[in-house]
């Protein structure tokens, strides 16, 4: 079984057991997180009615808060010695998925 969640601006398939990395969530290491859920397959089953879908539960347990690779941005422009640097870190959080409940 497993499910397509709304997590972060994304849309994300989990299984139970998996873990995954989505846009900083506030709230603690060890917090229960619940997700809703776009479409779930059980088997040869697809649920996609929103009226069926809004009863599923798709819970998560924080795991810690991660930083993303660094972005480097460089301004230059040609001859007037003007230079600019600058990096960029985005913060993510990584949540193990724990049950899809139907």
């Amino acid at each position: 079984m497993y499910a397509i969640v709304k997590a972060g601006g994304r849309q994300e398939k989990v299984t139970v057991g998996e873990t995954i990395v989505i846009d900083h969530l506030d709230s603690k290491s060890g917090a229960s997180v619940s997700f809703p859920a776009v479409l779930v397959v059980d088997g040869a089953t697809v649920t996609s009615d929103p009226k069926a879908l809004s009863s599923v539960k798709v819970t998560g347990e924080v795991i810690d808060d991660i930083k993303g690779p660094k972005i480097d941005i460089l301004r230059y422009k040609n001859k007037t010695g003007y230079r600019r640097r600058q990096g960029f870190r985005t913060q993510h959080t990584r949540v193990k998925i724990t049950a899809i409940s139907i």
